[in-house]
């Protein structure tokens, strides 16, 4: 089978470096959780939130998710489940503290600003 053309939306391969090992923790302790019953996990973790961020990128419903990616019910449980436990916020976090670091900051910011508004 030919490999895939790249997405504008794909991780580098220096993106999914930084990401891959928090990815790979949660699905060894999902496995862990769940006795190592069932079927092994047949999609690359890569694949799936390269998806993930096609869907971002585009907009489109998960049902039109292009047929390159794994089926569009397997990417949204995996998102639903990263969501749910904390997953895309610790990505989150991690790529702040290191957004901040690369520009000279202290990876935690000292100071937290709030604008409220009444109306």
């Amino acid at each position: 089978m030919a490999e895939r053309r790249p997405y504008p939306s794909d991780l580098s391969d220096a993106r999914w470096e930084l990401i891959e090992p928090v990815l790979s923790a949660w699905r060894a302790e999902r496995r862990r959780k769940g006795l190592d019953i069932g079927r092994p996990c047949e999609h690359d973790l890569r694949d799936v939130m390269n998806a993930v961020l096609y869907v971002d990128r585009t907009g489109i419903p998960w049902r039109y998710l292009p047929h390159e990616y794994p089926p569009w019910q397997t990417v949204y449980g995996y998102f639903a489940h990263w969501q749910k436990d904390g997953v895309l916020a610790q990505l989150n976090g991690l790529l702040r503290r290191l957004a901040r670091i690369a520009a000279g900051r202290t990876p935690d910011p000292g100071a937290c600003v709030v604008d409220a508004q009444r109306v």
